[in-house]
């Protein structure tokens, strides 16, 4: 079993301050393997997708009372009856234990969820493996940017198109159809593919529906289903004061840089496209690592672009470039872009730099480092 310490260490945090964890990440990220790294000793353990498991719960006050350890694991919780009153009366009766429930998507994503048990949890979003997790997995970063993050695809070592299909296809069926109702797979994955081809790009609602014939209520309910289930990943423009910003259109990514190439059909990558697939990778480690924090980008109408901003303060906004070679950097986006808003850290994120360098453009100071490198303080 491969040890993920950072992920072991977020749930402990959650526990810290709520007696349940909440535990989501799409389909084969690893939950479950996360959940038994915990050690056998410490945990029982309950695979809600067994029949018999919502019958050793109907009574779940006698349940928790015949817990023999200290954490009780609901695997695919959404799978019962009634989960919302299964954890309030484990978390508001026996505060010795310690809950942690898993699914794919957060836990208001469910209808069977009437309550979402705020003051009782704490969420945590398993990401595909991060750029930090690959010496752990024996993994390359060509590897992780060609195969993707989950780890049954990455520890392949080969790309098996089938694996995608199949996932696709499980995800609808498992996660789509039973958490929202969709009926139709074909319409739903045209759309995902659609996405996960345009990943990185700025998305427009009606451009999308018309590609694909398809209403733009049936694209605006399906976007919805997706950034729930983690599918996506909307990435809002940041604005205030600059001039000519966009204001609304979003940057959609696919989850998974695997996927990504997949829907392109890159069965090999050329050195054109690890710039952006580098990018996802730099997403997913913020994500992981800022939960809390909303990463945004930066767009005016000229066509000046910053990848990643993340706000400090009220008045100060740290400045992310990805660059797969950061010989190539050109820092004219980022000077508009300190023009409007001079305080902040600026960053060119590149697989090279390690240790950190710092370099002058002018009157800008950069940072030019590998992920671990960003300021996450």
């Amino acid at each position: 079993m491969i040890e993920r310490p950072f992920w072991k260490q977020r749930i402990e945090d959650a526990w810290n301050e709520a007696p349940i964890a909440w535990l989501s990440g799409v389909r084969r990220a690893g939950k479950t393997t996360l959940v038994e790294s915990l050690g056998a000793d410490r945990i029982f353990y309950l695979n809600c997708d067994l029949p018999r498991v919502a019958g050793m719960v109907r009574d779940p006050e006698l349940f928790f009372r015949g817990c023999d350890k200290p954490i009780v694991v609901f695997d695919e919780i959404h799978q019962l009856e009634d989960p919302t009153r299964i954890l309030k009366i484990g978390a508001d009766l026996f505060p010795h234990l310690k809950l942690l429930a898993t699914g794919s998507s957060p836990l208001a994503a469910s209808r069977k969820f009437k309550d979402t048990l705020t003051g009782r949890k704490r969420s945590v979003h398993l990401t595909p493996i991060l750029w930090d997790e690959l010496a752990a997995f024996g993994a390359t970063l060509p590897q992780r940017l060609h195969l993707g993050g989950l780890p049954p695809a990455l520890l392949a070592r080969s790309k098996s198109v089938g694996f995608y299909r199949e996932w696709l296809d499980s995800f609808f069926a498992r996660d789509i159809q039973r958490l929202y109702g969709f009926r139709d797979i074909n319409r739903f994955n045209a759309l995902l593919e659609y996405l996960l081809g345009q990943s990185g790009g700025l998305h427009e609602v009606t451009r999308t529906a018309s590609a694909l014939g398809i209403s733009r209520p049936t694209v605006e309910s399906h976007l919805q289903a997706l950034e729930l289930t983690h599918a996506i990943a909307v990435v809002r423009p940041f604005h205030g004061g600059g001039q000519n910003e966009i204001v609304k259109q979003p940057r959609i990514y696919g989850f998974d840089t695997g996927f990504v190439s997949f829907a392109r059909g890159w069965d090999t990558l050329r050195p054109e496209d690890n710039g952006s697939l580098w990018e996802h990778l730099v997403l997913e480690y913020l994500q992981a690592h800022l939960p809390d924090t909303a990463v945004r980008y930066w767009r005016d109408q000229t066509g000046n672009e910053i990848d990643f901003i993340v706000v400090r303060g009220r008045d100060e906004a740290d400045a992310i470039e990805c660059q797969w070679d950061p010989a190539a950097f050109d820092s004219g986006a980022l000077r508009r872009f300190r023009s409007f808003y001079p305080l902040g850290r600026n960053y060119i994120v590149t697989p090279s730099a390690e240790p950190a360098w710092q370099k002058q453009y002018g009157d800008l100071m950069v940072t030019i480092c590998t992920p671990s490198g960003i300021d996450l303080r």
